[in-house]
């Protein structure tokens, strides 16, 4: 409750004070006397709370970086009248400066203010911090009001069309209304249709509800767009790099849900996301890259795409050229391998099979990507 200058006051004037009364000097005991009052005074003035109750929003609650996100305070005073108070609301590690009108009793206010999001993540908003302190700055009081909220800053992406596969596959998504059907994967269970054969029927539940019912098997053999983006510390020396490495993965991965089509992203440290082909993909893929940081991982990030199920195609985001020569080892197990490299340093040269992409920033990323799917 005291600040540092309270404690301070407090401290000396408590040897003033037995100094003056030993030597039998009155000047320095009321001088001690008036400190001690004055750091008295200060804890009664910052004493009172205010009785306010605060309801926080936050439009949108999910932005790319770098767009525009405010928080909305919707302040009620349900005490006294309360003079107009100098606040701040937690965003992150920044503080944001937050002025309170004056509020009648019962009043409301309802204060606006612009949130920090030029750095991807999720940003904690709230609580909002009321600091009342004594005009000599002697004592400080903090109260937080409200429940926090969390702001989502996504990546940026741009638009970015799926890139053929090389083989032919059915353009619909998998395990949906609008899938072919097939005898692989069950999907749901109809009513039966003149037509539907009597091996698909499904008689525990025909039994249940009197209506003979099949089981509507379907073809998922779609193939996964695989997004392997290199996240170790060592290959990002500049952390703008490594926000537009994400902003790409974020773009290839979307432009292959936005299709219905199932998508993997893998670091070397493992696996982020993996969709199967649903309505909601896109929002999923793009909340799991907003946490993606640099981090040591056990393996490089190719390593990583050993494990995983062949075919489709495989995209592999990175700086490093070094990164070329891995990949190559890997390129009979996928329909198509194309590399991005993030604002290359040097000059490389991709081996047979593999496509190269040398890109520094969303817009030329876009057109190298378009000539991609137009040469295919």
């Amino acid at each position: 409750m005291l600040t540092p200058l309270g404690w301070g006051t407090a401290a000396g004037s408590v040897p003033l004070y037995a100094a003056g009364w030993w030597l039998g000097y009155p000047e320095p005991a009321a001088l001690a006397v008036a400190g001690l009052a004055a750091v008295g005074a200060a804890a009664l003035w910052t004493l009172p709370r205010p009785r306010l109750e605060v309801r926080r929003e936050i439009a949108p609650e999910r932005v790319a970086r770098g767009e525009p996100a405010v928080g909305v305070l919707h302040v009620t005073n349900k005490g006294r009248g309360v003079r107009g108070l100098s606040a701040e609301d937690a965003a992150g590690s920044a503080p944001v400066a937050v002025d309170v009108p004056r509020l009648r009793p019962g009043g409301g206010r309802t204060v606006t203010y612009r949130l920090p999001t030029s750095r991807r993540g999720e940003i904690p908003v709230g609580p909002l911090r009321l600091v009342r302190a004594d005009p000599l700055r002697l004592a400080r009081r903090v109260r937080e009001y409200g429940t926090p909220r969390v702001l989502l800053v996504r990546p940026r992406t741009v638009r970015l069309g799926l890139l053929p596969s090389g083989r032919a596959h059915h353009l619909e998504g998998p395990t949906s209304d609008r899938s072919p059907a097939g005898t692989a994967t069950f999907h749901a269970l109809r009513e039966y249709v003149i037509g539907d054969e009597l091996r698909h029927v499904h008689w525990k539940s025909s039994a249940r509800t009197g209506t003979l019912m099949v089981r509507q098997l379907v073809d998922a053999s779609l193939p996964t767009t695989t997004v392997v983006l290199e996240a170790r510390p060592g290959s990002w020396p500049e952390p703008d790099d490594f926000e537009l490495a994400v902003d790409a993965a974020a773009s290839v991965a979307a432009g292959a849900a936005s299709a219905s089509f199932p998508v993997r992203i893998l670091t070397g440290d493992g696996q982020v996301a993996d969709t199967r082909g649903g309505p909601d993909d896109v929002e999923v893929l793009l909340d799991r890259l907003t946490s993606v940081q640099t981090r040591e991982g056990p393996r490089s990030a190719v390593d990583a795409v050993r494990r995983v199920r062949p075919g489709g195609s495989l995209v592999l985001i990175t700086p490093d050229a070094a990164e070329l020569g891995r990949v190559a080892a890997v390129r009979g197990r996928f329909d198509r391998v194309v590399v991005l490299r993030v604002r290359p340093r040097d000059p490389a040269a991709a081996p047979p099979g593999v496509q190269l992409v040398d890109f520094t920033d969303l817009e030329g990323l876009a057109e190298a990507w378009h000539r991609l799917g137009a040469a295919r």
